[in-house]
């Protein structure tokens, strides 16, 4: 598969907020007095909040990133819990966050068909967040401390993936959770969703059956 080059983007990805010195209360007291049909996305990180408001670019990229891994989902014939951007808060190590998406694969029957508690679940097997401009947040110790065993991140250009190895992030060329695909695909599917969503979708879907086949008749 021949890789195509993203275009470079116009700085669209998100606006930010850093808020100082907030307590675990007042953290949730802001939570609470937001609408839950908004945009924004709040980070707490031990007295930091930051808050994010999506632009177009940041949407464009996380609604992809998600038909893609579904896509891989169905076709490999796994199973998905979808948190998308859930609160996932956890007062005893003061972090709060609410990821661009998130999953759970390899620990979906313990969480099929109920609420979610952080507090004494595990936690999503994979976090997916966007940053196209810069965060003060540190979002590999973030997660790592969290305990998310595989984290992807997308910066409008580059995906980098890393795995929790004895509480440390380790940066891997490929998904844990889907070994078998190159960084090239994406590239690829996103390129191609810029010119035409559905038609990218119907060959990245064709693609990974085919591949799948394949490997069936090896």
């Amino acid at each position: 598969m021949k890789t195509i080059s993203l275009p470079p983007l116009e700085t669209m990805g998100e606006k930010r907020v850093t808020l100082h010195h907030l307590t675990w209360q007042s953290y949730q007291q802001i939570l609470q007095a937001l609408p839950h049909s908004r945009a924004a996305r709040l980070t707490y990180d031990r007295g930091v909040l930051e808050i994010t408001m999506p632009l177009q670019d940041h949407e464009f990229f996380v609604r992809l990133l998600e038909r893609f891994i579904i896509i891989l989902v169905v076709e490999m014939g796994m199973k998905v819990k979808t948190m998308g951007s859930a609160t996932i808060d956890r007062e005893d190590l003061q972090r709060g966050a609410e990821p661009d998406c998130a999953y759970y694969i390899q620990n979906y029957a313990q969480v099929a068909g109920r609420q979610v508690n952080f507090a004494s679940d595990p936690p999503p097997d994979l976090v997916v967040e966007v940053d196209i401009t810069h965060t003060d947040i540190d979002k590999n110790l973030f997660y790592a401390v969290l305990g998310v065993p595989e984290l992807w991140r997308f910066n409008g250009q580059e995906w980098r993936i890393w795995q929790l190895v004895e509480g440390v992030y380790q940066e891997c060329d490929r998904s844990p959770t889907f070994p078998w695909v190159k960084k090239e695909y994406l590239y690829n599917f996103l390129a191609a969703a810029q010119q035409d969503e559905v038609l990218a979708e119907q060959n990245w879907r064709q693609f990974v059956r085919d591949y799948l086949s394949q490997q069936k008749s090896d």
